[in-house]
């Protein structure tokens, strides 16, 4: 190891969840600007567009974000109180996600509305 090099480690509640999206992240937008988003910020939609691009189903892609978030530090302050609230598909009985809000005693919130950053 090399004298200057600084380690730490980040604990994680969910790993796996947050190693999925790392890789999303990557395969849509390349290294640095992955490490970019998740030391400054992204929105939720931002997110959202790269894990449906990447090699992942909807399916896979939602339960990742939705398991992740208890690792990012969220913009605006939800309070104690808050849900995420899935968006579907027109199609009648759908259950394809295609977008997530985040709904709080104060108003619901758009996922271009919402900035994540990794906690550090």
């Amino acid at each position: 190891m090399i004298a200057s090099e600084a380690c730490f480690a980040v604990s994680l509640k969910n790993p796996d969840a947050v190693a999925a999206i790392v890789s999303a992240l990557r395969h849509v937008y390349g290294d640095e600007i992955a490490r970019l988003m998740l030391v400054e910020g992204m929105s939720l939609a931002d997110l959202i567009d790269a894990m449906f691009s990447a090699p992942l189903t909807h399916r896979e892609a939602v339960r990742d974000i939705t398991d992740a978030l208890d690792d990012f530090v969220v913009s605006p302050d939800l309070g104690l109180m808050w849900h995420l609230k899935y968006i579907y598909a027109d199609e009648p009985g759908s259950l394809h996600v295609v977008d997530m809000e985040i709904a709080t005693p104060n108003g619901t919130l758009a996922s271009k509305d919402v900035w994540l950053r990794l906690s550090t």
